[in-house]
């Protein structure tokens, strides 16, 4: 098999393996500093939970919904109301990959 030939096949399956993203996790990891004021990085402590051990669709839910004032709490609202879509999937992949690293849900 040429070179190029075996490049195609490992590009494909990666691509097969990897999970697919809709943003850009680097960007998130850049907008989730402010997220770590209040969520801890790694095991629960206190009432904010660890965004990483969240469902990647619950994240970008909720944050859509405090966005929209139609999810009630001031802090997260204030949080969420500068956050473009690109922003919010960034988060939420960011989050996913932070989960696999650290061995989350």
């Amino acid at each position: 098999m040429s070179t190029v030939g075996t490049a195609a096949v490992i590009l494909s399956l990666v691509a097969v393996a990897a999970p697919a993203l809709a943003g850009d996790p680097e960007y998130g990891a850049y907008l989730a500093s402010e997220c770590f004021a209040c969520h801890p990085k790694g095991q629960p402590v206190g009432p904010m939970p660890p965004l990483h051990l969240l469902p990647r669709d619950y994240i970008v839910q909720a944050l859509r919904e405090y966005r929209a004032g139609t999810r009630d709490n001031l802090a997260m609202s204030l949080v969420a109301r500068n956050l473009s879509d690109e922003d919010i999937e960034s988060l939420a992949d960011y989050f996913q990959v932070m989960s696999a690293q650290l061995g989350g849900r």
